[in-house]
């Protein structure tokens, strides 16, 4: 991967670029930034461009033997270490690397749950485990096969327990010409002795105008969509192509429906709603809720005065216009605030009957009848 092919994230590349000419390459990198945002495929840009047999002044080349094996994630030198879900507990990253490379080659912006979707994941939970803390201590006591350097990017590491201090000696001293690039999303869930061990690099998440571009070029919406998927993903281009394929299920139609049914206190439309979105399927249940989560932070922008800072498609603007007249920032909160219980029991697969039901009835009570809920811990099993 070069430069050249990740979206936005100027500054960082000029960064990079300037450490590698000026021959400050730091044995332990840590990139540090929300989830697709780019940070692996910046780590990954990065390895190419110090491995690569003829640099350009910006970039790699993209076609000496090291970059194009680069390209494929095969050279010999480069090593990968990801969160996965062991079966056996002497698998490794290495059991699941072909389904790495697939993923990457096919998503570099994914996030874990997309990671998830690739493998037979069941009810297992992620982690980095001793056996793959070892392997790479194993990989990385050998010199390098083609290139200057052997490099490990390590995906997650905040999913390495206490066995992550497996890896504390080798991280502080490692093998001459050998490199640590850490891509990680939580600063705080990184073993402290991991992460004193590293040099900070924080990459910030991509600019509306970066993912409205992306979308464009790469899967064909017009520029009212893109502008509408960018403004909701965040910055997040995973969230952006989740969103991209939910057009179809008409977020926006829906979610104003929902409203107008509670604000009226529809009781038979608002099951029939329920039991509709029930049988969305959970993917499409989590990006409606997300979507109805930010189309209200709008709102609560509106009411506090900031609507010229409000960037929406004109039919969700004008909504959004509108609601605001018909409530009050207190409201919208607590809507916000249901709406994301609602997606926190969602992705932990509650019965999405019950609680679209329930969260609607929160919804009358608030909008109808002025009853703030006092609490938003429920359980929906």
């Amino acid at each position: 991967m070069q430069f050249s092919d990740i979206i936005g994230q100027d500054e960082i590349k000029k960064q990079l670029v300037q450490t590698v000419r000026e021959n400050r390459i730091s044995h332990a990198r840590l990139f540090l930034g929300p989830e697709g945002s780019g940070s692996l495929a910046l780590a990954l840009a990065y390895a190419q461009y110090i491995s690569c047999e003829n640099r350009l002044e910006t970039d790699s080349c993209g076609e000496c033997p090291s970059c194009r094996k680069y390209g494929k994630l095969i050279h010999p030198d480069l090593h990968f270490s990801y969160p996965f879900f062991a079966k056996h507990k002497e698998d490794t990253a290495l059991t699941f690397i072909e389904e790495w490379r697939d993923a990457f080659l096919s998503n570099p912006y994914m996030g874990l749950d997309e990671w998830r979707g690739r493998l037979e994941a069941d009810n297992k939970q992620a982690n980095i485990n001793i056996a793959e803390c070892h392997q790479i201590i194993k990989k990385l006591s050998l010199k390098p096969f083609e290139s200057e350097y052997k490099v490990l990017i390590m995906w997650l590491p905040e999913y390495l327990d206490k066995e992550g201090n497996t890896l504390l000696k080798i991280i502080e001293e490692p093998p001459q010409k050998t490199l640590f690039l850490l891509v990680a999303q939580s600063q705080d869930q990184i073993l402290n002795t991991i992460l004193s061990r590293t040099q900070l690099i924080k990459v910030p998440r991509l600019r509306d105008q970066d993912v409205k571009e992306f979308m464009i070029r790469k899967y064909h919406l017009s520029e009212e969509q893109a502008l509408g998927v960018a403004y909701l993903s965040d910055g997040n281009i995973q969230t952006a192509i989740n969103l991209s394929g939910e057009d179809g299920n008409n977020n926006f139609g829906l979610f104003s429906d929902w409203m107008r049914m509670c604000f009226t206190n529809k009781g038979m439309q608002i099951i029939e709603f329920a039991e509709s979105l029930s049988r969305a399927g959970r993917e499409n249940q989590k990006n409606f809720l997300r979507y109805g989560t930010k189309l209200m932070r709008e709102v609560m922008m509106v009411l506090a005065a900031a609507e010229n800072l409000v960037h929406l498609p004109q039919n969700e603007k004008s909504f959004v216009t509108n609601f605001s007249r018909s409530t009050d920032f207190a409201k919208a909160e607590a809507i916000v605030r249901q709406l994301e219980v609602a997606h926190y029991h969602i992705e932990r697969n509650a019965n999405p009957k019950i609680l679209f039901l329930d969260v609607s009835l929160q919804f009358v009570r608030i909008l109808k009848f002025n009853t703030l809920p006092k609490g938003t811990q429920y359980i929906y099993s």
